[in-house]
């Protein structure tokens, strides 16, 4: 099995993935769960949303993942939004912000793959998230 420093290299290095469609293409191998072509292909375009600054896309990455996984998995809406809710306040305790330009390494400047190191972490730090919260009550 690949790492996740393997897979998070190969899509910033060789694909040139953003970072919102590496986290949603990791959680997804991660659970086994399929995200469909076109939510990749909506996620892949949306680079900073257009150079404006807002959310960091490995939270928004993750967090659009929990809808997917927690629908696949019948969970109500309810509790989805709930479980979002829970992460972002998670991830935004571990990393300070839930905005890239705080999160960033440099800011909103340098190479795309600045964030390299901390996407690895940060997808370590949702597949756990997940793994004792999502998944804990439904997999149950």
């Amino acid at each position: 099995m690949i790492s996740t420093a393997e897979r998070v290299h190969e899509l910033y290095r060789n694909r040139k993935w953003n970072c919102a469609g590496t986290m949603l293409a990791c959680l997804g191998e991660a659970f086994d769960t399929p995200v469909s072509r076109q939510t990749l292909h909506t996620v892949l375009r949306m680079h900073g949303a257009g150079g404006v600054p807002g959310p960091c896309g490995l939270a928004e990455g993750a967090l659009i993942f929990i809808g997917i996984a927690g629908t696949a998995r019948g969970l109500s809406g309810n509790d989805v939004e709930a479980m979002s809710f829970r992460f972002a306040e998670a991830f935004k305790t571990r990393f300070g912000s839930l905005l890239c330009q705080d999160i960033r390494p440099g800011g909103l400047s340098g190479p795309p793959h600045v964030c390299e190191s901390l996407t690895v972490e940060a997808v370590d730090f949702a597949v756990h998230f997940m793994q004792n919260d999502l998944f804990a009550q439904v997999d149950a």
